[in-house]
């Protein structure tokens, strides 16, 4: 197995493991829960899974933590499966937690025969008072030391169903008084009178993640399990399940550092909160921080990686980040990849007084391509054509270089042409400009060069495709972004911006074969996706992201 040159503190603890022999091969597993959508936060466990497997020639399974039946489903099972697929990578073999049950089951049947756990019988609330406090110890069950031959009884009807939820579970016998709770005999089974998705009503008794997670890891040959830090107390009794289960093969625990991004709503139970209540169309909303909903949007799966990576890996200490951090690297991937187009979102009928409507023409723009390629685009200059609301003012701001009674500007790859006036409903909405063009001032003749201050885009609705466009805010109001951050915020109360969506239907786009597998730079305007919506009469686009950052990367010596 070779040893790479590490690029976090956990390929460093690998290499380690490496040359002391401690594990011959790397293994390691992606252990979603089914119980809702991946989002951001869970892409750093993805590429840290299956991207360290891979830098060592090694394997990683996706296994499926499904022994909390109640909130699982074979739709997140399958979201899952197309999330991690959506990123890259490819499972060596999914496997289910209830695959190991039997195997489980035997590993708690041999730690009672060893003394090391016993069949109690206090309620829930009995178990979590006796635990104490970080402060004070716990109290020893009164069933502790019932016989082994006992405990072999008792657990065996449990498993047969004779007793109901919550009257009796399993519990490791280890140390009351230890400093680390999680050591104070942990429950190892309960009994749960729940019919599974998969194995349907076959088992009565569910292991607890803190037994069944380790015996998983190394019934399976994982050498590392990589997990964040809300493991890091548990891990005592992690190796003490590896310890004395009595495997040949011994996973090692390690943690990480959270990730979170400032101003979004994380954690499955609040997503799902949203959508129950219709604040949001669905898991893949392009609003949320879902992968389903950043891909819908039209993120490409190169950000999300190249993001986790550049915020770097600790163990301690949450890595928190303004969202700005992550539309870097949104950009600057689309910016690679985009096609470009014209288009007007909001437009105005601008009316070329000076131009016949039979002399129509076809101007040409060389527009930048993927990997720097360039294509050239025809636009057809007219008399009437269609530019957006934002690039004219009735009275003019300082600096505003564009559309205004008098001032001239360019029109992208066509004319100069000088703003003469305009009409407006009786509301005072602008409903058409007037402007004379400059026959002398074509892109790409020697009249070009005469300079103007103001370039705008326009489009020629004749010519042009109508769509629908959707831009997108922030989902929650700014007031309220410190309220949502971390996966156990509570968000009762939390405001939804009502610009979070906007959906304009009169837009146009150049008349360009467009495709759900690309992505769109439309100019001026940002970067666009074709959303699920469109139909072969009606395309629908999401914008991704605003052509506009202000974030800058920090310099690295």
């Amino acid at each position: 197995m070779k040893i790479v040159e590490p690029i976090n503190f956990i390929e460093e603890e690998i290499n380690k493991d490496l040359q002391s022999q401690r594990f011959a091969q790397i293994q390691t597993r992606h252990p979603p829960e089914p119980s809702g959508y991946l989002h951001i936060g869970h892409v750093r466990n993805i590429v840290l899974n299956y991207g360290t497997a891979e830098r060592y020639g090694g394997i990683c399974n996706l296994r499926y933590d499904d022994t909390n039946p109640t909130k699982e489903s074979q739709e997140f099972v399958d979201a899952i499966q197309n999330d991690v697929l959506w990123l890259g990578y490819k499972w060596h073999e999914i496997h289910y937690a209830t695959e190991y049950f039997q195997q489980n089951y035997e590993i708690a049947v041999k730690l009672i025969k060893d003394g090391k756990a016993y069949v109690c019988d206090l309620s829930p609330e009995e178990l979590s008072k006796s635990r104490g406090t970080l402060t004070e110890p716990g109290i020893e069950s009164p069933y502790r030391n019932r016989s082994i031959e006992e405990n072999l009884r008792l657990f065996e009807e449990m498993k047969e169903g004779k007793y109901p939820v919550g009257s009796k579970c399993l519990r490791a016998k280890i140390d009351m008084a230890s400093p680390n709770m999680n050591m104070r005999d942990p429950v190892l089974y309960r009994i749960q009178g729940i019919t599974h998705h998969r194995i349907g009503d076959s088992w009565k008794i569910y292991p607890s993640y803190d037994f069944s997670h380790p015996l998983d890891d190394c019934l399976e040959g994982v050498s590392h399990s990589i997990c964040g830090p809300e493991f890091e107390d548990h891990r005592p009794l992690y190796n003490w399940v590896v310890d004395n289960s009595g495997l040949k093969n011994k996973s090692r625990q390690i943690e990480y550092n959270n990730l979170y991004l400032k101003g979004t709503i994380l954690g499955k139970r609040n997503i799902k909160k949203l959508v129950n209540e219709g604040k949001v169309s669905g898991f893949d909303d392009p609003r949320l921080f879902t992968l389903a909903g950043l891909r819908r949007r039209g993120v490409l799966p190169e950000s999300l990686k190249n993001f986790v990576v550049a915020a770097g890996i600790s163990k301690v200490n949450t890595a928190v980040f303004e969202q700005a951090y992550l539309d870097y690297f949104i950009r600057e991937t689309l910016n690679q990849k985009a096609r470009r187009a014209m288009a007007v979102l909001d437009g105005v009928k601008l009316i070329i007084t000076n131009y016949n409507k039979e002399d129509e023409e076809v101007v040409t723009e060389d527009f930048p391509q993927i990997e720097g390629n360039t294509q050239t685009h025809k636009h057809y200059f007219g008399k009437e054509l269609l530019v957006e609301r934002s690039d004219f003012m009735k009275e003019p701001a300082p600096k505003f270089h564009r559309l205004f009674v008098g001032n001239e500007v360019r029109l992208r790859g066509a004319y100069i042409i000088k703003c003469t006036g305009f009409d407006q409903d009786e509301n005072g909405n602008v409903t058409t400009i007037y402007a004379e063009y400059d026959p002398t001032t074509k892109s790409g003749t020697e009249g070009a060069n005469r300079k103007v201050k103001g370039t705008i885009h326009w489009i020629n609705p004749s010519k042009a495709k109508k769509v629908t466009c959707r831009l997108y805010e922030n989902l929650v109001m700014e007031e309220d972004s410190e309220a949502v951050e971390g996966n156990e915020a509570n968000t009762d109360g939390v405001r939804i911006n009502p610009n979070s969506l906007i959906e304009l239907k009169d837009c146009y786009v150049e008349d360009i074969d467009f495709s759900f597998d690309e992505r769109y730079q439309f100019v001026r305007n940002g970067y666009f996706a074709l959303d699920k919506d469109s139909t072969e009469t009606n395309l629908v686009f999401n914008r991704t992201i605003t052509l506009k950052d202000s974030f800058k990367m920090p310099k690295t010596n």
